[in-house]
């Protein structure tokens, strides 16, 4: 029998499914209540005598048992948990105890939801996913129960769906004492419980159902439940040792491995990752004889902050601050810098901490960059409509692919022209989902990589992001009209990045040049080569702008940008120097003497503009990723501190 929970004007009723059909319980009948030797009988006579007789269609279904009395969430697959170990960079061998005992944790009855209900991301997750379980509901009570004896104690299951926050999931790991506000978001149950009688098993007792999972109508995986390592039996004995199950109690089985989104990430190939959940998208999941649930993924409210408590252990450091002159005012906020041209600055000029524009004509406007996260760049929107109000954005231009320069895209109103380099749309295609970076506030990589990122990267807000990519891109030049200024564009990459747009107001003499100008602040080469990067410096100081905007740091003048490209050279002295030396790649990193450049904030990026120089110089020069570059600079800082 197929029994289920709907919603009436009465409150929640109990039935019995019956083709298309539901036949109702008398009001005030639980399946909880039932659950037991009743249940059956109490569905032949639904059957036979019906209260009232619905359509499966007209009915809301909630969860079969709304509120149970618990829930314990195991992990019967281990090649999930096998999954997620390779998913998150480890080698996805398991402790031996995994195989002496079966886990679970309890999760929380309260944030039950139906199979057709939205679900609410967990408040302050980026990293938000589902995973496709089956659910076992205890029918008796029971203590001390064989095997043998569990399976008899199951009243029937259902289609279980475990929502998980597997940022806040991994951050909280760290405490060592188990699942807490990662995985207590909300748990699926539906749409109908199943008695036994209904379902296939295998020859060795175990469930054998096909699962299969998708996000948006696109398979994210599918298997089969008897490839269970450990049998619903064994888990709920386990569980009843000097304990007395209760009626309603659930179990679920863990993930079908494949039928999530973790088990997908590949930290070694991140643009393959087809992103975690996000608002609006729609979760399908399906078991054969289980029927099927369907969910909107919802946003939430951002969460209130705790403030953090103060580490005894922690070392203090001297407040951050940009030591380079300003050519105007460096706090953050809107600040004019030519006739109808403003900056928007965001202190002190580090990671994530970037520079954007404003040039108004008559009637429009154009932007330069986004900012890093949502929250940074409605802030900069908000303080930019005095502006904008009388002259509306028709362009956004974005000087370059990296996020901090991207991420808030999604909130430019639909009618304005987003305009970018063709290498700067290709490398916002090809690189990893935005919020995948929330991995630099919460992973565990270390006690030096960890605190470093933490402390360049923990002040951002990943959630919720949406690439919006260029509506036009343009190779190597593009002139604008907005409302009757020109504004020039040019790209002078690759360097900083693949493309690299510099955005020049000829009337006003203004210069926007992005990543290619770090003032006070030590430029990165992820791309190069380096001698573009000077070239792209020498064109920019020949554009004559007597105000200069950088990507990062105050406002400046040509000066700012032959300081840069004086250290670019610098760098380039330094590494040839070491390899004539014969001193490899690690030696030439941590042996560089930054003369005069040392007290540039994050003067550790030296690590990564030493590494393009030895693989400009010799290309076979082994490939080190963005991780492994960071763990670099972390250690690098650390000796330097």
């Amino acid at each position: 029998m197929r029994f289920v929970t709907y919603g009436s004007d009465d409150g929640d009723r109990a039935g019995v499914l019956n083709g298309e059909l539901v036949h109702a319980l008398p009001p005030g009948t639980t399946l909880l209540r039932l659950l037991g030797p009743e249940l059956r009988q109490a569905g032949e006579r639904a059957l036979a005598e019906p209260d009232e007789v619905v359509a499966l269609a007209d009915v809301r279904l909630k969860a079969p048992i709304p509120r149970p009395p618990s829930i314990r969430d195991c992990l019967c697959f281990l090649d999930h948990m096998r999954g997620c170990l390779k998913a998150t960079g480890a080698s996805g061998v398991l402790e031996p105890t995994w195989y002496q005992i079966p886990a679970f944790y309890f999760a929380n009855p309260a944030t039950v939801v139906g199979p057709h209900d939205d679900v609410p991301i967990s408040p302050g997750s980026a990293w938000f996913d589902f995973e496709l379980e089956i659910g076992a509901v205890i029918g008796a009570a029971g203590r001390d129960l064989t095997p043998e004896q569990a399976v008899e104690h199951i009243a029937g299951y259902t289609l279980m769906c475990d929502w998980s926050a597997r940022d806040l999931q991994g951050l909280e790991s760290q405490l060592k004492i188990g699942q807490a506000k990662g995985k207590d978001g909300a748990t699926t149950l539906g749409p109908w419980l199943v008695t036994p009688d209904e379902l296939p098993f295998g020859p060795d007792g175990r469930l054998a159902l096909h699962v299969r999972a998708e996000v948006n109508g696109a398979l994210v995986g599918q298997g089969n439940t008897d490839a269970m390592d450990w049998s619903f039996g064994e888990v709920v004995s386990y569980a009843s040792r000097g304990v007395e199950l209760q009626p309603g109690d659930v179990f679920g089985s863990g993930t079908v491995p494949g039928c999530c989104l973790i088990e997908h990430l590949d930290f070694g190939d991140l643009a393959a990752f087809q992103g975690w959940l996000k608002d609006g998208d729609v979760v399908r999941l399906s078991a054969e004889g289980l029927g099927e649930v369907r969910q909107t993924v919802r946003a939430s409210a951002a969460p209130h902050p705790l403030a953090p408590r103060a580490d005894p252990a922690a070392v203090v450091r001297p407040p951050r601050r940009n030591p380079a002159r300003s050519a105007a005012p460096y706090t953050r906020g809107l600040h004019q810098v030519g006739a109808g041209v403003w900056a928007w600055l965001l202190p002190d000029g580090g990671y994530g901490r970037s520079n954007a524009g404003l040039v108004a004509g008559d009637g429009a406007s154009l932007l330069v960059d986004t900012l890093y996260d949502l929250p940074l760049t409605a802030e900069m929107l908000s303080g930019m409509r005095p502006i904008t109000d009388p002259h509306p954005l028709s362009h956004a231009v974005l000087t370059h692919a990296n996020g901090d320069h991207t991420h808030g895209g999604q909130l430019l109103p639909g009618s304005v022209r987003v305009v970018a380099a063709e290498g700067t749309a290709h490398e916002m295609r090809t690189e990893m989902a935005p919020e995948l970076t929330t991995a630099l506030q919460v992973m565990d990589l270390g006690p030096v990589l960890t605190p470093y990122l933490r402390d360049r990267f923990g002040g951002f807000d990943f959630g919720g992001i949406r690439l919006r990519e260029p509506d036009h891109t343009f190779d190597r030049q593009l002139t604008l009209d907005v409302g009757g200024r020109e504004v020039r564009l040019l790209n002078l990459g690759p360097a900083h990045t693949e493309a690299d747009t510099v955005v020049h107001v000829p009337d006003a003499g203004v210069l926007f040049a992005g990543d290619l100008l770090f003032v006070g602040c030590t430029p990165i080469v992820w791309s190069g080569p380096i001698a573009n990067w000077i070239a792209a410096c020498d064109t920019m100081i020949g554009l004559d702008a007597p105000t200069v905007v950088p990507g990062h740091g105050p406002v400046t003048d040509p000066a700012g940008i032959r300081a840069v490209r004086d250290y670019l050279a610098h760098v380039v002295e330094q590494a040839d120097a070491a390899l004539a030396k014969g001193l490899d790649l690690r030696e030439a990193m941590f042996a560089v003497d930054l003369a005069e450049y040392a007290g540039w904030l994050d003067a550790e990026r030296v690590v990564v503009n030493v590494y393009q120089r030895y693989r400009e110089i010799h290309p076979g020069q082994p490939e080190i990723d963005r991780f492994a570059l960071f763990a670099l600079m972390a250690e690098w800082q650390a000796t330097r501190s």
